[in-house]
């Protein structure tokens, strides 16, 4: 089952046409976002035909069918590969590292644009809904932003959660698991103008975010379960990962 909120439409328009890609080889012919654009270079706003203004919902369909066709998802990391080591401070300081959390069982690492994202919120809420059901099977939750430990801690206390929110400084951590975009000047524009300052967030100036991703990790670091999604709208419900963390624990 996948959960949907829907994100404000100015976003969403900005999402069709200013994402900009790392340009690395996909193994096939890539998608240029920005076909879907009038020759102005403005977003379309409009239905195919010049008709009335596309909903918000509509805005968010054609976001989710250009970021599909540019193929960023599919650089993310697939089930069967290691996973990346990391070591992140949490929002009081604190070091995490993942071999910590994979030294009582498997665990979930999931990431997350942050406060300024109202699905990335909504997820955090589920997440933490499931988190007993993690813990009863060993199961360490880690969420990872591109925020300071200050704003984390803003997220913590809007969400309501209880497991560790990881600042990842200029996303490097999302990149080593292939799930960093970068934003073009023309979306960097639209967040400004929307009042979304991602460089006192996220306190530098890169401009870039993670997709959202989830991974399931084994005790001997192998990804067992790999979603990275296009879509920032929809999340898949976290109490479908119980079946994949039974068989990624030690025991198993």
């Amino acid at each position: 089952m996948r959960m949907g909120v829907s994100l404000p439409a100015r976003l969403w328009s900005a999402w069709i046409a200013h994402i900009e890609w790392d340009q690395r080889p996909l193994g096939g012919d890539s998608v240029n976002a920005r076909a879907i654009l009038d020759m102005s270079g403005r977003p379309r706003s409009r239905n195919a035909t010049g008709g009335a203004p596309l909903s918000a919902t509509e805005i968010a369909c054609r976001a989710a069918q250009a970021l599909t066709a540019s193929g960023a998802a599919r650089r993310g990391l697939r089930a069967g590969v290691p996973a990346p080591g990391f070591s992140l401070y949490d929002c009081e300081g604190g070091a995490v590292s993942l071999s910590d959390a994979l030294s009582s069982g498997p665990a979930v690492v999931t990431f997350h644009g942050g406060l300024w994202c109202p699905t990335c919120i909504a997820d955090l809420q589920a997440l933490e809904a499931a988190l007993p059901e993690y813990t009863y099977r060993g199961t360490t939750l880690l969420a990872i932003s591109p925020q300071t430990p200050n704003h984390n801690r803003a997220v913590r206390e809007q969400a309501g959660t209880s497991f560790p929110l990881l600042a990842d400084p200029r996303n490097r951590v999302a990149a080593s698991f292939g799930v960093l975009v970068k934003l073009t000047p023309g979306l960097i524009d639209l967040y400004q103008r929307s009042g979304i300052d991602l460089p006192t967030l996220n306190g530098d100036e890169s401009w870039t975010l993670p997709l959202p991703a989830r991974f399931v990790i084994a005790t001997d670091r192998s990804i067992r379960y790999a979603e990275v999604s296009a879509d920032f709208t929809r999340r898949t419900d976290p109490l479908e990962l119980l079946p994949v963390l039974r068989g990624a624990s030690p025991s198993a």
